[in-house]
């Protein structure tokens, strides 16, 4: 499978290429959602188009018409299991920050092969990276990743498979690319994504599973947990078997979920064994 599968929109019809002065290019003025696709079907398919309208909504833009975005992303896929991408900017528009002159959505598809699965659980490090503050910004995943972009480029190590990000006050949000789930004092906790973070997919699948509560967690919670997991809707439930100098054992509760999400998502089964 191409990596380099990709089609462009502008509106409702295929381009060559971006339209010139995309918004998305010049100011991260857009959004995405990475899917995963199993013989072709998006089993969560309604939960990133719901995620999608909810940034749409907070970044008043205009998306591209669903069943238009479904049929061609079906096309693209044609069938594999497989990662698709969507990217929807907010169009073309002249030079400045006001959004007043932009036109019609641009929008992307891109099919990639599937990640690689970890043999066993993750090892884990703390970024030095922090985020930001900003609520009308929390939960959605608009384009301006920089500050995951510094935090993934603190490490080489091949050995490290994920970093912990925190706020600019401390509080633990999430991984550079997951979400997070704690095990304390006997119940399952995920840091609260109000101020700050992406409300993940499979982070609310996982919300209702366990079931979990959001709240503040600091360093020492993590630290001090009974099990920790990151997840997202591409890899799943991820254990975690260390974190700097703290270790963990498979938990039970943890691989008990990780066969619910495999008997609930056939896109997970084979993670599983």
């Amino acid at each position: 499978m191409s990596a380099t599968a990709v089609r462009y929109f502008a509106g409702d019809q295929p381009v060559q290429a971006l339209p010139d002065h995309d918004r998305g290019l010049a100011y991260g003025d857009g959004l995405f959602e990475t899917v995963r696709a199993h013989r072709g079907q998006m089993h969560w398919w309604a939960a990133h188009w719901q995620r999608l309208q909810r940034g749409a909504a907070m970044l008043r833009m205009t998306l591209p018409e669903e069943s238009r975005v479904l049929a061609e992303a079906t096309q693209l896929l044609a069938g594999d299991d497989a990662v698709l991408k969507l990217i929807v900017t907010r169009g073309s528009g002249g030079r400045g920050y006001s959004p007043a002159s932009a036109g019609v959505p641009h929008w992307t598809l891109s099919r990639h092969p599937l990640p690689a699965s970890p043999d066993a659980g993750l090892d884990l490090r703390w970024c030095e990276t922090r985020l930001a503050l900003q609520p009308a910004l929390a939960g959605i995943k608009h384009c301006n990743r920089l500050e995951q972009v510094l935090a993934r480029s603190e490490w080489d190590d091949p050995a490290i498979h994920e970093g912990l990000m925190c706020s600019h006050e401390g509080d633990v949000v999430c991984a550079t690319a997951a979400n997070v789930f704690i095990l304390l004092d006997g119940a399952w906790v995920t840091p609260a994504i109000d101020r700050c973070g992406i409300a993940g997919v499979c982070r609310a699948w996982a919300l209702q599973a366990l079931p979990a509560r959001e709240a503040r967690l600091a360093v020492t919670d993590v630290e001090a947990a009974d099990a920790v997991f990151l997840c997202n809707g591409v890899r799943g439930i991820l254990p975690v078997a260390r974190l700097g100098a703290r270790t963990w054992q498979p938990h039970p509760q943890v691989v008990a979920l990780q066969h619910r999400l495999a008997a609930e998502h056939p896109a997970f089964a084979t993670e599983v064994s």
